[in-house]
């Protein structure tokens, strides 16, 4: 990093029609008497969940410590091996009382980080409670515009497709703000678009789609301050800024190519979603928003929805035509077995893609994801039998802190998922939180202390 005497506000923001377009950290942004500050970077949290459970043979290494091997499911990710943690041994077992009630798949995406178990209620009455990315979000959100993301692949229309007797608001999202507020997750990449650099349209059908023709850009809207800013910038920033803006016209570019579809394809739709028709672009196409999210400290805190339990989504892009959820019941069945790795291997296929990009966009002296913490994981273990122990777990980034990567660590039969979601509140520097859901204490390997 380049310090300098004299620098950009940090919030600068570029004003266009309508726009407002956030710049990434420069190096002009750095004064010379903030050089102390710019050693302690942002800490970002980052959650990304994966739907109805695991093929847990082909997930779980044999070895513990650093000498683990590469699995099936874990593979695609080799290339992360130094900045992964592979945890294992974690828990979501409800309380005694509802171990063998209903809503086994409203129970896992609702645990997932509240580790509160969902209230029986298939009406808007519904309770769990606050989870571990808000906790976070409320300590984070006083320096960024948003607190928070909440991104999806899946909407939130399927109802009929949610555990019976539970409200499908627990299957629809991981995220709650309070007990009483799930936080809606978010699919349509033209909605987290907008939002993130604002809406420089009319959100009517025609007026949008003449909006597309047009051709009209946030980018455009701004032309004249991004030449304006080049000019006192110097060349290193000018090509970190150049790389940035790029991403953004590729993002503007795949959402207008969807919504160009959607309105040949839905023509009585009242507006287009921006949401590609294969199940890949649409993923790869949130994950840079995310990207895009962190560049510009818009949020410090995202949860992403890779599909939601229950999912009826089937993948004919990988010869699998029986929705996930079915196939996830495989009942040991060659076929359904071979079909279900298929799907989790896809998956950490993309979630390398996510942290692929995270590692190659500079962030300080770093790059995002030397200064993120990324959790990934499922909230049930093996599908077939809803299995709520051991669950499939993995921590990626520099934000893991002190405790070495490249390592698999496995945790006591019984430890709580709610310990690790303490030990990850310690990293994030919200260290207020005493205990939360059925937590009996910290992760030790993963301890601050």
């Amino acid at each position: 990093m380049i310090v300098t005497k004299k620098a950009l506000a940090r919030r600068t923001l570029l004003r266009g029609i309508g726009a407002s377009l956030a710049l990434p950290l420069l190096d002009s942004m750095i004064p010379a008497f903030a050089a102390a500050d710019a050693a302690t970077p942002i800490k970002r949290l980052g959650v990304v969940y994966v739907p109805n459970g695991m093929t847990m043979k082909e997930w779980t290494p044999a070895a513990e410590g650093a000498d683990f091997e590469f699995t099936p499911v874990l593979k695609p990710l080799e290339s992360h091996r130094d900045r992964m943690l592979v945890v294992s041994g974690l828990n979501s077992t409800p309380p005694p009382e509802q171990s063998n009630a209903a809503g086994v798949h409203a129970r896992a995406s609702t645990r997932f980080l509240t580790d509160v178990p969902p209230k029986r209620s298939d009406t808007s009455d519904v309770e769990a409670g606050i989870s571990v990315d808000q906790l976070v979000a409320k300590e984070f959100g006083r320096e960024t515009q948003l607190a928070s993301l909440e991104l999806a692949i899946e909407g939130r229309d399927l109802a009929g497709s949610c555990d019976i007797g539970f409200s499908c608001a627990y299957t629809n999202t991981i995220a709650w703000r309070g007990a009483q507020t799930p936080l809606p997750m978010e699919n349509d990449p033209r909605v987290v678009f907008e939002r993130m650099f604002g809406n420089s349209g009319s959100t009517d059908r025609a007026a949008r789609l003449a909006q597309i023709a047009a051709d009209r850009s946030i980018l455009d809207s701004v032309t004249g301050r991004i030449a304006e800013l080049r000019r006192g910038i110097g060349a290193r920033d000018r090509d970190k800024l150049a790389e940035y803006l790029e991403a953004v016209r590729d993002i503007e570019r795949r959402i207008q190519r969807a919504e160009e579809q959607s309105g040949q394809q839905l023509p009585f739709v009242q507006q287009p979603g921006g949401i590609p028709a294969g199940f890949e672009d649409h993923v790869k196409l949130m994950f840079d928003l995310q990207v895009l999210a962190y560049q510009t400290d818009l949020t410090r805190v995202m949860t992403f929805m890779l599909g939601r339990e229950l999912s009826g989504r089937t993948f004919p892009e990988l010869g699998v035509v029986e929705s996930h959820h079915a196939t996830s019941h495989h009942q040991n069945d060659r076929t359904k077995l071979e079909n279900l790795l298929k799907i989790k291997v896809f998956h950490s296929t993309l979630f390398a893609y996510y942290l692929d990009k995270l590692r190659s966009t500079s962030d300080g002296d770093g790059s995002l994801l030397d200064h993120s913490l990324i959790m990934y994981g499922a909230g049930m273990a093996d599908s077939n039998l809803h299995a709520p122990a051991n669950l499939p777990i993995l921590l990626v980034g520099g934000g893991i802190g002190q405790a070495p990567g490249g390592r698999h660590l496995r945790f006591p039969s019984g430890t709580p998922l709610a310990n690790l979601h303490l030990t990850l509140l310690d990293r994030m520097g919200v260290p207020t939180v005493q205990r939360i859901g059925d937590s009996t204490g910290r992760l030790e390997h993963l301890s601050l202390s």
